[in-house]
């Protein structure tokens, strides 16, 4: 089992409460995560203390940690950006929340823990019919989403779009998303389970991407008439999707979990492609305002029953190292969260 050695980094004291935590000393490697016992944040006015329920799991969160990511955290480092969890104190001042609503927090850092002191304004009541798995792993895939459909690229209701990686967090979210807008999906994931999770979620098309040939298959799907491509994965299926696009099509660059691709620059200047790359993260950081209406229109429309999260699969909190070498070896169709496991 990983990450079940505890550490004290606080002084005794049979008088201040103890929280647990997930600590990263050093960038390099999800295998030096660790459990650690540190003082409980003291509530001041305005926040709130909440027992975390689930942490939602991202493919970031190992890039993070191993210090791959283009924006290094310092350390030490608590991991976890998005978490859910039911308010159990709340300072006298406070008037958005009370003891006992479950609630979503975008935390930022700090998610791999069972407890977070959280000012008021960071944290959103759910509606009953989202479950703490779903609420807990929608932000950072269903935002990067809805960043990139409404603000990057231009989507016409009954537009073709070939989703990447449509079995993994984000591919999916895009599925469901893009199928909402009113767009035509083909799916594209390396197994049955992952095509089938897209198709439940309105792909009218899948394409087995261990077996079949991208581009041709596209092509087929979409009859020649593939608007935009979605991808999350990179790779040796970059440039096969793009040559798959129709002319004037539009390609968003959204990750690399397949490695980062070389595309030919003259099959988008000949057919009048556009490529437009997708940084949700790093335009949320510079437009916050925009970001929390951004987030509330999100949670709405899933409150609404017009987008449908997966429910995630779920590993104790302890075994986070473990979670995120299955999520790097794609071991797992759809989401992940951490259940708070500490003893």
């Amino acid at each position: 089992m990983y990450g079940t050695r505890v550490v004290c980094i606080a002084a005794a004291s049979s008088t201040v409460s103890k929280m647990k935590t997930m600590l990263v000393e050093a960038l390099g490697s999800v295998d030096d995560l660790k459990v650690v016992e540190m003082e409980s944040p003291a509530l001041t006015n305005g926040h709130v203390r909440i027992e975390i329920l689930a942490c939602g799991l991202n493919y970031v969160d190992a890039l993070m940690i191993e210090g791959k990511y283009q924006i290094k955290p310092p350390v030490p480092y608590r991991p976890g950006s998005e978490v859910v969890g039911r308010v159990v104190e709340a300072a006298s001042d406070v008037t958005r929340a009370k003891v006992g609503d479950r609630v979503f927090a975008p935390i930022g850092t700090g998610g791999f823990s069972n407890e977070a002191v959280l000012h008021e304004s960071r944290v959103i009541p759910l509606p009953a019919k989202i479950t703490d798995g779903q609420a807990a792993t929608f932000m950072q895939s269903y935002l990067t989403a809805w960043f990139a459909f409404n603000f990057r690229a231009s989507i016409v209701e009954g537009d073709t779009m070939l989703v990447l990686g449509a079995g993994g967090g984000v591919g999916l979210a895009g599925v469901d998303l893009a199928v909402a807008m009113g767009a035509r999906v083909i799916a594209a994931a390396s197994s049955e389970e992952k095509r089938q999770l897209a198709l439940d979620r309105g792909a009218f098309a899948a394409i087995d991407t261990s077996t079949e040939d991208l581009k041709v298959r596209a092509r087929e799907l979409s009859e020649n008439q593939l608007d935009l491509v979605y991808d999350p994965v990179g790779g040796n299926l970059a440039e096969q999707a793009l040559r798959a696009l129709s002319p004037g099509g539009q390609y968003m660059v959204v990750g690399f979990v397949g490695g980062i691709p070389k595309l030919p620059a003259n099959h988008i200047l000949l057919t009048n492609r556009t490529v437009v790359g997708v940084d949700w993260g790093a335009w949320m950081m510079r437009n916050q305002l925009d970001n929390a209406r951004m987030l509330m229109d999100v949670l709405g429309e899933i409150g609404d029953g017009k987008l449908h999260p997966v429910e995630p699969v779920t590993y104790p909190m302890s075994q986070a190292a473990q979670a995120l070498r299955d999520m790097q070896n794609r071991k797992i169709a759809g989401k992940v969260a951490l259940i708070p496991d500490f003893t």
